[in-house]
């Protein structure tokens, strides 16, 4: 197995290349932290990895996102799975009165991302085989005061990666889109993380793993968000404008 990781260096991202690591794969870890690339690299090969190469890359502002993706792939010959995994939180408050702020969410978060998705359905595409996992957020489900700006993203995001799986539908590459709930990592700090409801980067990479290999374009992690968000879309306006969540 091939792994492509955009974003290598995220709590979730790592805990999937482990997952990867112990069946043996070859891996791609790209990122912008050389550092951490490199600690990341010696951690998998000690975990079993086929082979583990880098690659850095500021993948925020893809520069011919289409030809460094077939770099990557180079460097292992060829690809199976890739796995984009970076993102922003940013400041919701911030970004209601900072538009510079407002404008590096939804560029990070959608804008970059959506060019690296666009390339690797290319790739996939002339391939005819290769999964797309793409981690987006419940938080694109429904708009929230508290992260709406961030929510837009991943909402934009979430019909994107649906819209590649249709084009893939019958040609035989996959793409999926996982969506985490609240989970513990860095991007999460400083916030109130107790609660059943939090969970931790392996519960989120063990999802990933598996929509790599089967299942439908959306993927819920833990599964029990699909049932959460589902009452939450589906929440009269003259409630819900009164809920704080």
């Amino acid at each position: 197995m091939r792994i492509i990781l955009l974003g290598a260096t995220s709590s979730i991202a790592m805990a999937t290349a482990r997952i990867y690591a112990a069946e043996g794969a070859s891996i791609v870890l790209v990122g912008r932290d050389r550092g951490r690339l490199e600690q990341t690299s010696a951690d998998l090969r000690s975990r079993g990895a086929g082979q583990v190469e880098i690659a850095t890359c500021d993948l925020a502002t893809p520069n011919d996102a289409a030809g460094q993706l077939r770099a990557f792939a180079d460097q292992i010959g060829g690809v199976d799975h890739i796995i984009l995994a970076y993102g922003i939180l940013g400041d919701q408050y911030e970004a209601e009165r900072d538009a510079e702020h407002a404008e590096e969410i939804l560029r990070v978060n959608f804008n970059s991302a959506a060019a690296w998705c666009l390339a690797s359905a290319d790739l996939l595409e002339r391939q005819a085989r290769g999964t797309l996992v793409v981690i987006g957020s419940v938080a694109g489900d429904r708009g929230r005061r508290a992260n709406y700006v961030y929510g837009a993203a991943k909402s934009g995001l979430a019909v994107l990666v649906q819209g590649i799986a249709h084009r893939f539908a019958n040609k035989g590459p996959r793409a999926v889109l996982v969506k985490p709930g609240p989970t513990i990592t860095p991007m999460t700090e400083g916030m109130n993380r107790n609660g059943l409801l939090w969970a931790r980067p392996e519960q989120i990479a063990a999802v990933v793993h598996a929509s790599a290999l089967r299942g439908g374009p959306v993927a819920y992690a833990p599964g029990f968000w699909r049932y959460i968000m589902l009452i939450i879309r589906n929440i009269p306006s003259r409630i819900f404008n009164r809920m704080e969540i």
